[in-house]
């Protein structure tokens, strides 16, 4: 995926920006004028203009391009795209379309995918902390799948299927390794409130719990690792420990399970010189080494299902800002945007770090060092720290920041009820809007007392 959007790059740039420079663009960037930036064939400037700022827009050929890499690469495998890293009506049906599950955490997320159209049969529904509104909800709908994630949660859901039902479930198992880039989003060590360890035997107890309940099917184990990871070893590292656990299960109740979910985690790059993981290196690897494992154990290769959400969505994302102001503050120069933590967490999160270019403006004066700062009352909305932008950048200039498809807007919230963002989409020149910005009528409606 990488070697095909360096080869576009190469194509699409101008003397004026280079490859190394688009490299973490979608692939449909181009320069038509000098110092602005096209994506899908539409101006930033003019999407800016349009819809006001901030503003989401969302490369739709981008995001089926990776979808189809998926699907190339691991042509065996069930692909499911992880709706929490963005979730709208237009992004369900392009997964739709695109042939890829779905994997949802609450009944809203299941609710939206399945009133768009999507078929319930090929969505998993995932969760520490399952609600009763989401059990109610994925039985009422039909979810193809539901993983299990406590053993509390074995009683609830069977006598939620009721005595003559059905329903299929997955086991999310904690294997035990540390992956990840950030101590926050990795969650596959036995210290986190994700899952059941297979080293003091919980998963093997849940598992024995569940095949005492004939209204739940168990077709298979699951785990997820964390996220933001790079490096294939991780990966196989569990395929060894999920199909040893498997191996005990044959041995101790005969089970044969035809599924085995790795999850996602699927690393990108933020900024142009970061490592992404390998997605064919990745394919090749895990699969021999899931043949190899299950022919040691003398067990079938189960059917692999993966989980990929910011590695479809993140890199087909660009946020727009406008600078609002610039302060001069001792050696640091402070570049203030008409957003930030409300609508991008993630810096202040995980330290997440982006490589923020001034659109719709050609300038000659040389870069400087700032920090593109928040409008919220928090020190900590900071957007990117230490990143070069021309010295004379000031207000009213736009901003974009690339890679901003995942968990930005999907974990937007309400402080200082500046409001959510909108969606766009772009695609073949054409500009079209998908979620409208929030308005203060939306939040003053939701407001009931006195």
């Amino acid at each position: 995926m990488t070697t095909v959007h360096e080869l576009t790059a190469t194509a699409t740039a101008t003397a004026t920006t280079t490859t190394a420079e688009l490299s973490v663009w979608p692939a449909s960037t181009t320069e038509p004028l000098r110092g602005d930036l096209a994506v899908g064939g539409v101006p930033l400037a003019e999407i800016a203009d349009r819809y006001g700022t901030p503003v989401y827009v969302l490369d739709e050929a981008e995001v089926r391009d990776r979808c189809r890499t998926y699907r190339d690469v691991f042509p065996d495998a069930e692909v499911l795209y992880a709706a929490k890293a963005f979730l709208c009506r237009a992004m369900a049906h392009w997964m739709d379309e695109e042939g890829l599950g779905l994997d949802v955490c609450s009944a809203g997320e299941l609710e939206l995918a399945v009133t768009t159209g999507f078929p319930p049969e090929r969505i998993v529904l995932h969760g520490n902390a399952k609600s009763p509104r989401d059990l109610e909800t994925a039985l009422r709908l039909g979810v193809g799948r539901v993983v299990i994630d406590s053993p509390s949660e074995i009683a609830r859901l069977a006598a939620a299927v009721g005595p003559g039902g059905h329903q299929k479930v997955m086991v999310r198992v904690v294997p035990g390794i540390s992956a990840g880039g950030h101590e926050k989003i990795r969650t596959g060590t036995d210290d986190q409130k994700f899952g059941l360890p297979i080293t003091d035997g919980y998963a093997q107890h849940a598992i024995a719990r569940i095949l005492d309940q004939p209204q739940l099917e168990l077709t298979g184990l699951h785990c997820h690792l964390g996220s933001q990871i790079t490096s294939v070893k991780p990966y196989l590292v569990a395929v060894r420990r999920m199909v040893g656990l498997m191996a005990r299960l044959h041995q101790q109740h005969g089970l044969v399970l035809p599924e085995l979910d790795l999850g996602g985690g699927h690393g990108i790059a933020y900024r142009p010189g970061e490592q992404a993981l390998d997605l064919a290196s990745l394919a090749r690897k895990v699969r021999t080494e899931l043949d190899d494992a299950c022919a040691t154990a003398g067990l079938p290769v189960p059917r692999l299902v993966i989980e990929p959400g910011r590695a479809i969505a993140g890199p087909a994302g660009i946020a727009l800002y406008r600078v609002l102001a610039v302060k001069h503050t001792g050696e640091h120069v402070f570049v203030a945007v008409d957003g930030g933590m409300s609508d991008n967490p993630r810096p202040a999160l995980y330290g997440v770090r982006y490589a923020p270019r001034m659109v719709a403006r050609h300038s000659t004066a040389a870069p400087a060092r700032v920090t593109v700062v928040g409008r919220h009352c928090e020190a900590g909305d900071v957007l990117a720290a230490d990143v070069d932008l021309p010295a004379d950048v000031h207000p009213g200039d736009l901003l974009a920041v690339p890679v901003a498809g995942a968990y930005h807007l999907s974990m937007a919230s309400g402080y200082n009820l500046v409001g959510r963002p909108p969606v766009a989409a772009v695609r073949d020149g054409r500009v079209r809007l998908l979620v409208r910005r929030e308005s203060f009528e939306d939040v003053r409606s939701r407001d009931v007392g006195l």
